[in-house]
């Protein structure tokens, strides 16, 4: 059917979620594809989403979250009125696109990186400026600075970056700062900033206390494992929530995404127990592959990345015939989450599989 549209979107690949993991006889599948926390989310937040949340399923939730905007923002030290909810922190970078930039406006981000900002920046009906990557998989801040403009409108720091999961410094991050108009904004996309371990990195937070212009987005779908709930936030001066809010989807942020969101607040060292977890995990499996002679990108997040170019799609297969989901993006590369600990030891024989195969 032909229908009268934007040609903008006909070119635009839509998002595609990571794939499930293939059932194979004889193994346990495992789904590492999507960078999901592998354990369920705590016994105390099943608890109250059962307990409170469902209940109200009939009622529409508090649409500015006010008791989780609140405990957000004495956790944070900001005053309520710098929080912003959405679904996930990919509806508020949303949010933040669709308040600054239009027709004829530009946003910057690095390439490669996440997925879906292309798709936001060309739904909001602007230019998309993507600076690749270094050749360590980190942003280069040198050809970023240089590629503003006086279109640009919002400049984008994935922090650690989605799929290398290498880490911006302070340094790296000041310098940009200090490159980029007063009047433009600089979103640190900090979605797994709890699995970087790196003494050097930008804090976007902190950057916050003398650059206005700097907007931190977390989410708790990663280290917290409430991907399902789908609930995210924005630490923002206060003049930018209120223009977030006009254009924030109306009660996006259910009731059982808030209560999950505030119990995991309080449970906050038995979260830090898994993401200790999470990253001995991640050390043993990049000290494996390193020792069979692989390259990767020093990893401050809980995957991390195959650069293996034109062998990427025979390594894919390779890796869904042992049962293992993982994400490959055609002739770059290939993302792998930390899973449990038998996925992991998978990982690490189908990569060893795979050097013998002569693909490194």
């Amino acid at each position: 059917m032909a229908y009268r549209h934007r040609s903008s979107i006909d070119a635009l690949p839509g998002y595609r979620q990571g794939k499930a993991a293939p059932v194979t006889p004889g193994l346990t599948p495992y789904k590492i594809s999507s960078n999901e926390n592998p354990y369920p989310p705590l016994a105390a937040v099943r608890e109250a989403v059962s307990d409170r949340a469902l209940v109200h399923l009939n009622r529409y939730p508090d649409m500015r979250g006010t008791v989780l905007v609140e405990r957000l923002a004495r956790l944070h030290q900001v005053a309520p009125e710098n929080i912003q909810l959405g679904c996930g922190s990919t509806e508020v970078i949303t949010q933040l696109v669709n308040l600054v930039a239009g027709e004829g406006d530009e946003v910057m981000y690095p390439w490669r990186s996440f997925e879906a900002y292309p798709i936001i920046v060309t739904g909001a009906g602007a230019t998309c400026v993507p600076v690749p990557l270094n050749d360590r998989g980190g942003h280069d801040i040198e050809a970023m600075i240089a590629s503003l403009t006086d279109r640009t409108r919002l400049v984008i720091v994935n922090n650690p970056n989605n799929p290398t999961g290498t880490s911006v410094s302070q340094e790296e991050a000041l310098h940009l700062l200090e490159a980029v108009p007063d009047d433009v904004l600089v979103l640190f996309d900090e979605a797994y900033f709890q699995f970087n371990d790196d003494p050097a990195q930008a804090k976007g937070l902190e950057l916050m206390r003398n650059h206005p212009n700097v907007v931190v987005a977390r989410t708790f779908s990663k280290a917290y494992g409430l991907a399902g709930l789908r609930i995210g936030y924005a630490v923002a001066p206060a003049e930018v929530v209120q223009g977030l809010s006009k254009v924030a989807l109306p009660f996006g942020v259910s009731d059982m995404a808030q209560e999950a969101a505030m119990v995991s607040l309080d449970v906050s060292d038995q979260l830090r127990d898994r993401v200790e977890g999470i990253m001995k995990e991640r050390a043993k499996v990049v000290a494996a592959l390193e020792g069979q002679g692989w390259w990767i990108p020093r990893s401050r997040a809980n995957y991390f990345w195959l650069p293996l170019g034109g062998a990427t799609d025979q390594a894919y297969e390779s890796f869904l015939a042992n049962g293992l989901a993982v994400r490959a993006f055609p002739n770059e590369g290939i993302r792998i989450t930390i899973g449990e600990a038998e996925a992991n030891d998978r990982v690490i024989r189908v990569c060893a599989d795979l050097k013998e195969q002569g693909l490194i």
